[in-house]
């Protein structure tokens, strides 16, 4: 193994040194499929969490979505419905561990999460709330390149401006290892399914996944379609084309394309008044 990539897989299996996820997304996760947990004790859990109460608050009375005056956590569970609050409260702690790297990164995983329900949802595909997750995971890796290797960080982005490489070739070469891969470490130590950490792991590559191959096919398009929306920053401007393995597996039609297309450039409007909402419940 490259000595790099021995010491960034390193740090990973030091689980102490890496960002955790709150306890309260796995409680919630838990509950929510327990089919005899009761939305009282859903509201009782998002309740206990001050930050997480505010925010779906928030959410719950913004423009968006047209409701009145909500001013309780089981009335906004009831309205938002469960899956949208475990995708707030997952949204929420990924970006507060992406908030001290890079908002712009944050918000293009944000965007690829909503493009990735988009698309889901065009395709009549199930699982829809699962493939919005590995979407928004997808970039996690350079997060822990950022944070627990700030100096190999560095000289990738020298790397890719002296050379002109996308992000992606440049960590290979000199970490011998990718943010995809290391984000796939991050995700199992995590002890998530794999119909996430695969996706992670091969949104740039979809002919290598092997169990998941939709899911991963959807992620890779999702983030293909952001970046070329200009949305958000994932650390470099390079644009990929759509690999066609994506093309077969989702069976997707160039109508389907554009239908997606519209109705994301619509869609990334409102993700960035949830961005900036959630931004400034931070500073509250």
């Amino acid at each position: 193994m490259n000595d790099k990539r021995t010491e960034i897989f390193e740090i990973i299996r030091d689980t102490s040194t890496l960002p955790t996820l709150p306890g309260i997304v796995t409680r919630l996760q838990a509950l929510s499929e327990n089919r005899k947990s009761t939305i009282q004790e859903m509201a009782q859990l998002v309740s206990s969490d001050q930050i997480l109460s505010a925010r779906v608050l928030r959410l719950v009375n913004s423009p968006s979505y047209g409701f009145y005056r909500v001013s309780t956590i089981s009335n906004a569970l009831i309205l938002l419905g469960v899956n949208v609050i475990k995708s707030l409260a997952l949204s929420s702690s990924i970006f507060e561990i992406m908030e001290k790297t890079i908002v712009g990164l944050w918000e293009h995983s944000l965007g690829a999460g909503v493009a990735a329900n988009i698309i889901a949802r065009r395709l009549k595909l199930p699982e829809v709330e699962e493939i919005s997750t590995a979407a928004l995971l997808h970039d996690i890796g350079k997060v822990i390149i950022k944070e627990k290797c700030p100096e190999d960080y560095a000289r990738v982005a020298m790397l890719m401006e002296r050379k002109g490489l996308a992000m992606l070739d440049a960590e290979r070469e000199l970490l011998g290892t990718d943010h995809a891969e290391v984000g796939e470490w991050l995700v199992r130590s995590w002890y998530l399914p794999d119909k996430l950490s695969e996706p992670v792991a091969c949104h740039h590559d979809v002919a290598r996944s092997s169990t998941h191959q939709v899911k991963t096919a959807v992620v890779h398009l999702a983030d293909v379609l952001v970046k070329a929306s200009g949305f958000g920053f994932s650390g470099d401007e390079y644009v990929p084309q759509i690999q066609p393995e994506a093309w077969q597996r989702l069976g997707m039609t160039e109508g389907d394309l554009v239908a997606i297309v519209e109705e994301l450039e619509d869609r990334l409007i409102e993700t960035k008044n949830f961005s900036l909402e959630i931004q400034a419940v931070d500073e509250i």
